[in-house]
């Protein structure tokens, strides 16, 4: 007993050693997603902070970087400057999280992947279509791992919807609905603080405000559940709020490619609406209705009409899904738990890379290659939006 109680440090030790390191650009003191990623990556300790810019502000970075214990040498004047370094330390970080404005992924993702170091990158991964595959062929041409952080898609429940219509429980998908609508930039001379003032800002959103914000998780989350490709699409970008020069509520029909059809909705100016993502889908054989605001359920109705509510953390959400599962039934699981489900999986992916282990079906969470059919959509959005609203084919350049 006394040879296992000392021999316990050890192997703690041992499974320290294996944690990896990250870097993040962005993040900073004032900030709200930068914590949320930190938090979600701590949520099974896989990876440890060890570098970062947080800010444009040298002063705030240099706070946040104390106040996360990290080394001043390792706080960078820039992400350009980090990138190098990084890559050529043999301690180096394994990754890098970007958190930062829309139009600025692009160059900073680049950077890290030419230095070597896999990626995590916000929503939309990019501004354009272009940009997107650029990174995504960079990515593959070093042997390096890219996810993009579609938070939706690590809950439990959203998992198991993708399983259920791949297994054909509801027969053929012949028409989506789904919508996300928010309130919280409803008001005029209101642009919801820091959060909200870059996102309708064209110089930092990239020209998109409600569409790219949300429309991209809407496109995600239908792809993602269903499998089913965008053929055509028209849509309708309003700006409603008086003072606004982006989209704030957003109206897209959809044409898949095995004929199926689907409406988009997505608003800022919905009052009484938080974070409403909901996703229904029609099949040949019943339905699947989802709901971001109440994720420990899924609700399937079978083509009888009986109705039947899943519960996260029961036997009939099988291990595929069910083994992201972190607290039982009844204890409600959310949002940071949904992302730290996406950064576990590439934590184990980046992790297998070093062992030379990794295989591409270990991969569960969304990809660079995901968030460019995002900007694909976003594209033909504007396209359709510009012509008077017509009919644009689905073109993925």
């Amino acid at each position: 007993a006394e040879r296992k109680k000392a021999a316990e440090p050890i192997e703690r030790r041992k499974k320290m050693a294996k944690r990896l390191t990250y870097a993040m650009v962005g993040g900073g003191p004032d900030g709200f997603i930068g914590d949320a990623h930190r938090r979600a990556i701590g949520l099974d300790g896989t990876a440890a902070i060890a570098a970062g810019v947080f800010s444009r502000n040298r002063e705030k970075s240099l706070q946040m970087a104390e106040s996360l214990g990290i080394s001043p040498d390792r706080c960078y004047e820039d992400y350009q400057t980090m990138a190098r370094a990084e890559g050529e330390r043999e301690d180096g970080v394994d990754f890098v999280t970007v958190v930062t404005p829309n139009q600025s992924h692009y160059e900073i993702c680049r950077a890290f992947l030419e230095a070597g170091i896999h990626v995590v990158c916000d929503k939309p991964v990019t501004t354009t279509y272009r940009q997107a595959k650029e990174l995504g062929a960079l990515a593959e041409d070093r042997g390096l791992l890219f996810m993009v952080t579609y938070t939706y898609m690590g809950y439990v429940t959203a998992k198991y919807a993708r399983e259920l219509v791949a297994s054909g429980a509801i027969g053929e998908v012949r028409t989506v609905m789904a919508e996300y609508p928010q309130g919280w930039l409803a008001f005029e001379d209101d642009f919801g603080g820091k959060q909200g003032e870059w996102r309708c800002d064209p110089g930092q959103s990239g020209g998109v405000n409600c569409l790219g914000d949300l429309g991209t998780h809407v496109e995600n989350a239908v792809a993602a559940m269903t499998g089913l490709k965008i053929k055509r699409l028209l849509a309708k970008m309003d700006v409603i709020v008086p003072g606004r020069v982006l989209d704030d509520n957003d109206s897209i029909l959809v044409e898949y490619d095995n004929g199926a059809t689907g409406i988009y909705w997505t608003s800022q100016v919905a009052v009484g609406h938080d974070n409403s993502l909901r996703i229904r889908i029609y099949g040949s054989k019943g339905t699947i209705q989802w709901f971001q605001e109440t994720p420990d359920k899924i609700t399937v109705i079978d083509a009888d009409n009986t109705i039947r509510e899943i519960h996260r953390g029961y036997g009939a959400i099988g291990e595929r899904a069910g083994k992201y599962a972190r607290i039982p039934a009844g204890h409600p699981e959310g949002w940071f738990e949904a992302m730290g489900n996406l950064y576990r999986s590439f934590a184990q992916c980046v992790s297998a890379k070093k062992d030379g282990t990794f295989t591409a079906e270990m991969v569960d969470y969304p990809t660079v290659s995901q968030g460019a059919e995002g900007l694909a959509f976003v594209e033909a959005c504007l396209e359709s939006n510009q012509n008077g609203n017509t009919w644009v084919e689905f073109r993925r350049k």
